[in-house]
């Protein structure tokens, strides 16, 4: 075991990676914690709010995500300093992933259904970071030959088709296979082949006038949504609570 950390984790100079990876889906466990806590009324939590305002923990994040960058910046790879930094960082970025609906929204979306971004945002994250941890390089360099890393057209080449896989992903409305892609080509591939979402620019551009393909586009989308939907929203509920149910809209009086 020792043997094996050393020279997967300590050598590679993967500590701070994995002490970040830590502190970010750990932060991000104790903070959902404690938001449904608050939620329920249960506890001693209380929602900060000097003079009225509201503070969310993104603000914090903010400024523990900022220090704790640069200070890795400035400590390199090795050392004490680079895993503290590197646990600031992950506690930062975990207060500010968890609340990543709200900046985009620009709204207080936490326990809406919009605000089930925020915890597919953290998966996805944490998963990439495990991915980078277990030796995949951004792109699939890593499984480019030792003759082919020694030649520069070999890995500019390699670069440039991924990423064309991976844009092709992304313009078919396949946002998580574009972005695992980035990491596993083959991912970005079957994105790249497939059909295109109904609403992706894609569809909207190449099948416009091949009603066959965008049928089909359709009824494969309703087919997958309908298979996974239930699925999903049981994952996020586990992980992230069950947002607000919105009461349906009063009837017309006659």
């Amino acid at each position: 075991m020792g043997h094996w950390w050393h020279e997967n984790i300590t050598e590679p100079g993967k500590l701070p990676l994995l002490l970040a990876l830590a502190a970010f889906v750990l932060t991000f466990a104790i903070t959902r914690t404690v938001t449904r806590m608050i939620r329920a009324g249960k506890g001693p939590f209380r929602d900060i709010t000097p003079g009225g305002v509201h503070i969310h923990h993104v603000v914090p994040g903010v400024v523990l995500s900022v220090t704790g960058g640069f200070g890795a910046v400035a400590s390199g790879r090795q050392g004490v300093a680079a895993g503290i930094f590197a646990v600031v960082f992950g506690v930062g970025a975990g207060l500010v992933l968890d609340e990543f609906a709200l900046i985009l929204h620009l709204d207080d979306v936490y326990w809406t259904e919009e605000g089930r971004q925020s915890v597919e945002v953290v998966v996805l994250t944490a998963a990439l970071v495990l991915l980078v941890l277990a030796g995949f390089s951004p792109l699939g360099v890593d499984d480019v030959s030792d003759e082919e890393q020694q030649s520069r057209f070999g890995v500019i080449t390699t670069y440039a088709v991924n990423f064309g896989f991976v844009l092709i992903s992304l313009f078919k409305g396949k946002t998580r296979m574009a972005v695992l892609g980035t990491l596993v080509p083959v991912v970005a591939l079957v994105g790249a082949l497939r059909l295109a979402r109904p609403t992706s620019p894609w569809a909207r551009r190449f099948y416009r006038h091949r009603h066959r393909a965008r049928s089909r586009a359709m009824l494969r989308a309703y087919h997958h949504d309908v298979r996974w939907a239930g699925p999903r929203r049981k994952f996020q509920d586990l992980i992230g609570g069950a947002p607000d149910r919105v009461p349906p809209p009063p009837a017309p009086r006659p």
